[in-house]
């Protein structure tokens, strides 16, 4: 009895488990959206505000071809003056993946693409990996890599 007992119990919360992956998958897409939405549309400045929100004042921007950007203000400036206005984000969707981090938030993945705005030809492609920190209901990025810059073929 002890036995099945057990197998009900993981039997039944399988599907607890994968709706709680789902739904972490969901929050994080949806944050990813936000998140480019306003990097998307950082010429104005209230965009741009918005977009800065997202990060902690400590956060770490790595990309393979600027270099590190150690904190918030600087990533922000180096965004406002080198992407906003030129270039916008899109995902690869089917590319995308959430995964959880024990008692600290997620770690988001996937492709991305980014398009000139004047003649909207998408050009570049990269990698990337986002670290998320889930503090007190506010999610906020701490680390993020852009990498494997490529062209979109």
């Amino acid at each position: 009895m002890k036995k099945l007992s057990i197998f009900l119990f993981i039997f039944f919360s399988l599907p607890a488990l994968a709706n709680d992956e789902y739904s972490l998958e969901e929050k994080m897409k949806a944050l990813d959206t936000e998140l480019f939405e306003s990097f998307n549309n950082c010429q104005n400045p209230e965009e741009l505000e918005r977009h800065s929100s997202y990060f902690s004042s400590d956060v770490e921007f790595y990309h393979d071809n600027g270099g590190v950007t150690w904190d918030r203000e600087s990533m922000i400036s180096n965004t406002k003056n080198n992407a906003c206005g030129n270039y916008t984000r899109k995902l690869i969707e089917s590319t995308f993946r959430a995964y959880p981090v024990n008692q600290f938030g997620a770690i988001t993945e996937g492709v991305h693409i980014f398009c000139n705005t004047k003649t909207k030809i998408c050009t570049g492609k990269a990698d990337f990996v986002i670290v998320w920190r889930n503090l007190n209901n506010k999610w906020e990025i701490t680390r993020a890599l852009s990498y494997g810059h490529r062209e979109n073929k």
